[in-house]
């Protein structure tokens, strides 16, 4: 099954954690502190593929973290940095943020784009050492990876695309002219995924995308119109294939019908340029059929060539075929979102204390990052966390609430006794 959108959670590395560590030696007694940093968290990349041609991955497996950087260790050994983790995407992945702004378009092999940072390493007691303070008692733990959710939205990027009804023969369109092998059959929606397949004419060629069968309403989503109509925005033009042999609609609803759809969806998908082709022109009777349809198309100004075609029995395709190439040669290429820019998807959570059951609960990702890289196992690193949370206005807010000696207080998975 084709899979081309995905949520995903993402964790970049934690950082190392500092060591508290002092030189010991035998005739040194007084030797200093010689803990070691601990090293950067792990990166999150997404890199694209060209080998890969949908999400299923994705579909498996939502959740990717990255590494934590290693600690830091005694006599001045900083913790090793963690490798970065890369996710690998199609080529044609809108990355958008959890607020649905893209962030950037991954359309070259190998591009890459950081989407979360990974949390720098905790400092050793060697970086604390001061004049006052000759043997400080306390580190840093790592700082927090970044961690957000993305979405992932598949656009395949194709030089013409074909658009019509169900049964217009689409699919037997681009097995005819490529090596693609869509599955066929003489019933409506028999193609549910788009096809690609690359068109060889002479020594040059261009990439054919089969879209689905599109309804009445596709544009408002109705069907799976929302899932076909993006595969057919990156497409320099699009082949109008219309069903000479329908006996729903006219030929000339048929294309009408089509358009208003691709315009409703997008004024830019309405205004792409089209290469007309009338199928099935070997049944008897849709030969004049589609003439009666090119003399209205004249009447009403329209001067391009308009083709008559089987794609099962192979007539006119060479003609189609050449004036695609020389239309793909001289369009401009679909606007693509290069700009990446800054992840920012998970909004900055405030300072906030709730009273529940007694317990000041105190919530924040400033408060988070303090809890996470403090030193807890010495009396200074407790005297250093309290500071901290005073310089982020911990302390103001909780005596606004209502605080008293030997009050509870939780943050996190973490309970205190207050004293003021």
């Amino acid at each position: 099954m084709f899979y081309d959108r995905a949520k995903i959670y993402i964790k970049a590395g934690d950082g190392g954690n500092g060591m508290v560590s002092f030189r010991r030696e035998k005739y040194v007694p007084e030797g200093g502190p010689n803990g070691g940093d601990g090293g950067i968290g792990g990166n999150i990349y997404i890199q694209g593929d060209n080998n890969l041609t949908t999400m299923i991955d994705f579909k498996y497996r939502k959740n990717y973290k990255a590494d934590k950087g290693d600690n830091g260790r005694s006599s001045n050994m900083h913790g090793k940095n963690a490798p970065d983790k890369i996710i690998k995407v199609p080529l044609g992945t809108m990355v958008k943020d959890d607020t649905g702004e893209v962030v950037a378009d991954i359309i070259e092999d190998g591009q890459k784009l950081l989407v979360a940072n990974g949390g720098r390493g905790g400092r050793g007691n060697a970086r604390f050492m001061t004049n006052k303070n000759k043997e400080p008692k306390f580190a840093e733990n790592g700082a927090p990876g970044e961690e957000l959710w993305l979405n992932l939205e598949l656009k395949l990027i194709a030089d013409v695309g074909i658009a019509g009804y169900p049964n217009a023969g689409k699919s037997t369109l681009i097995s005819s002219v490529s090596k693609a092998k869509p599955k066929i059959a003489d019933y409506p929606f028999t193609t549910l995924a788009p096809h690609l397949g690359v068109v060889e004419v002479g020594d040059d060629s261009f990439v054919l995308a089969d879209i689905p069968g599109l309804i009445d309403g596709a544009s408002k989503g109705i069907g799976l119109g929302h899932d076909f109509l993006k595969h057919l925005e990156r497409t320099k033009l699009i082949i109008h294939l219309i069903d000479g042999n329908s006996f729903e609609r006219s030929i000339y609803e048929e294309y009408k019908n089509i358009n208003m759809e691709l315009t409703f969806f997008n004024d830019e998908l309405g205004d792409k340029r089209q290469i007309i082709a009338i199928n099935k022109i070997d049944i008897p009777g849709v030969e004049e059929k589609a003439d009666e349809f090119i003399a209205k198309m004249k009447e009403e100004g329209y001067t391009d060539e308009i083709f008559k075609i089987s794609a099962v029995a192979r007539i006119g395709l060479d003609p189609l075929m050449l004036k695609t190439l020389e239309m793909v040669r001289t369009s401009q290429p679909s606007v693509i979102f290069k700009e990446e820019h800054k992840i920012t998807s998970l909004k900055e959570k405030p300072l906030n204390i709730e009273i529940i059951d007694g317990v000041f609960e105190v919530t924040g990702d400033d408060v988070f990052r303090v809890f996470k890289m403090a030193y807890l196992a010495s009396d200074e690193g407790i005297m250093r966390f309290h500071r901290a949370l005073v310089s982020i206005g911990v302390d103001a807010l909780l005596k606004e609430k209502g605080v008293k000696d030997g009050d509870t207080v939780r943050i996190y998975d973490t309970e205190f006794d207050y004293i003021d």
